[in-house]
């Protein structure tokens, strides 16, 4: 008799089935990025990417220095600069490295910290059934009981997680494991290194960078605005608007240098008034003191003191009686001796025909030396302000200061003078004091000198947790390389003379480094015996018996 199976049913296509190889794939890709070894890999990737920006001028710190290596590297720096190389922390590589360290550093830590939270409270494992094919083993009979031994074992073991419990034939096993917090101290390394990322994430958000070049002696500068800075770097969250208004004034400004030229110390006095000062409108002023690497903290921000140069100052006389004075920063070109040069630039008084503006306009431009050589051509020896001398060519003409385009204020156009709009009307070496005479009869007086100061203003509202994550990250990495975890047993078995069989095993979770002599002195406290005596046991390590 033949039985014929039943036809197939065939398969209902009005209810198509799950796709499994895409949402595989996803699960897959989730698996990958979110394991330890990506996130390693990453971390190393985001490291290569930050070399560019520590090897090569960037943008957004100082935009001659990238121009002075295009025209070094003509042919190299278009390629450069093609693959932002010149805005590394900028580039949207960079951010797609930071982003997936990110993903992956959450994804992978996240089940680690609750597998390691069900871990500190799950009791230890129990005793193995043979404890001899342990690396670490030791086994013998002694005289005593079994509650003698196990009172023995339990003394030695405090401070070891410990279970005890029964087996048939009045069998007593204990386990106990210790270093759980070498586990703890790599996830907390590994979690503070994602602190440290969020922190700094959030510092390029909401934090802001500016500099500002002010005149010592009562100089002042306001933190009210970004139209107050010469540059500012404003965070992607930073629009300029809602800045705390603390303001600063330069007193006083001494520099002192070696023999050779070297600086040996800048410091600058100061007096501030920090946001609640300027909200209440109160005239005093909080004094303190500027130095290279000591900045002033107030409201949220730092105030460093970068660098210093001169400002000379100048005053033009015009024929009709009336007198303009000048004082803005020259800019040194030899920071050995701190050479300067620079623009001093003034406009006519009085005067409203729109064409004679432009061609009464007069620019003091040339050479600043603080240590005069004494010879013809100014140059300086020193950097210290002991002889001041200026070598300056007074330009008459259009400056382009009426013309609404940006301009440099240590340079004018000198093509003006190939075309004709800009005339030098005088060519002097001046000390403090001297005074040329135009041919329209302006006079053009060279006062003196006065020091200005570069300051930084810094603020980043994460800084304080950058500062708690680097020392939770080195706590957390100090744990991991100094707690080892280790685990022991002990089995108590009875024998028919009334002592105790004692079977003892040992395991190190980690680095088994160190364990083998540990396990000796636990054995030797169990058994109730010297490391050195002569006993009947076995022992098998990894190294072999």
């Amino acid at each position: 008799m033949t039985t014929t199976a039943p036809p197939a049913t065939p398969p209902d296509e009005s209810t198509p089935a799950f796709p499994r190889a895409p949402w595989a794939l996803l699960r897959n890709t989730w698996r990958g990025l979110t394991s330890m070894r990506t996130a390693l890999v990453l971390l190393f990737l985001l490291a290569l990417a930050a070399l560019p920006g520590a090897l090569l001028p960037q943008r957004s710190l100082n935009q001659r220095l990238v121009t002075q290596y295009f025209a070094d590297h003509p042919t190299l720096a278009p390629l450069l600069d093609r693959l932002q190389f010149f805005g590394v922390f900028a580039a949207p590589w960079f951010a797609a490295v930071y982003l997936l360290l990110m993903v992956s550093l959450v994804g992978c830590l996240l089940p680690r910290t609750a597998e390691q939270l069900r871990g500190l409270r799950t009791p230890p494992v129990v005793t193995p059934r043979n404890l001899a094919r342990l690396p670490h083993a030791a086994q013998r009979t002694v005289a005593e009981p079994i509650a003698d031994v196990e009172e023995r074992a339990r003394g030695r073991l405090r401070g070891w997680r410990t279970r005890w419990s029964d087996e048939p034939g009045d069998v007593r096993t204990g386990s106990a494991e210790r270093g759980h917090l070498h586990e703890v101290g790599n996830l907390v390394f590994h979690l503070s290194l994602l602190g440290l990322l969020v922190a700094f994430a959030l510092g390029k958000l909401f934090g802001y960078e500016g500099q500002v070049v002010v005149l010592s002696g009562g100089g002042q500068f306001c933190n009210t605005g970004i139209l107050g800075y010469d540059s500012f770097r404003a965070g992607l969250r930073v629009d300029g608007t809602d800045l705390q208004p603390f303001c600063v004034r330069v007193d006083d400004f001494t520099a002192a240098y070696e023999a050779n030229g070297q600086p040996a110390s800048f410091s600058a006095s100061i007096g501030f008034q920090t946001a609640a000062d300027v909200t209440a409108g109160t005239a005093a002023w909080r004094q303190a003191t500027l130095a290279v690497n000591h900045p002033l903290r107030t409201d949220g921000s730092r105030l460093y003191l970068l660098g210093h140069g001169y400002a000379p100052r100048f005053t033009v006389t015009y024929p009709d009686g009336q007198q303009r004075t000048g004082e803005v920063q020259w800019r040194p070109v030899d920071q050995t001796t701190l050479l300067s040069e620079g623009a001093t630039k003034f406009a006519r008084p009085g005067v409203t025909d729109e064409q004679q503006r432009r061609t009464t306009q007069l620019a003091v431009t040339g050479l600043l030396a603080p240590t005069s050589s004494g010879g013809q051509v100014v140059t300086s020896v020193f950097p210290a302000l002991d002889d001041p001398e200026v070598a300056v060519d007074v330009l008459r003409g259009d400056l382009g200061l009426d013309d609404g385009r940006g301009q440099s204020i240590f340079t004018v156009d000198r093509s003006k003078l190939d075309t004709g709009e800009l005339t030098r009307v005088a060519r002097q070496n001046m000390r403090p004091g001297d005074e040329i005479t135009l041919d329209d009869g302006t006079r053009v007086r060279f006062d003196g000198v006065r020091d200005w100061v570069s300051l930084q203003v810094s603020h980043d509202p994460a800084q304080l947790w950058v500062l708690v994550s680097a020392v939770f990250l080195l706590a957390g990495l100090m744990l991991s390389l100094a707690v080892r975890r280790r685990r022991f047993w002990v089995r108590l078995t009875p024998d028919a003379a009334g002592g105790t069989r004692v079977e003892l095993g040992g395991l190190a979770r980690t680095d088994r480094a160190g364990y083998g002599e540990e396990f000796d002195r636990l054995t030797a406290a169990v058994l109730g015996t010297c490391p050195d005596d002569d006993v009947q046991q076995s022992r098998k390590t990894e190294d072999g018996p």
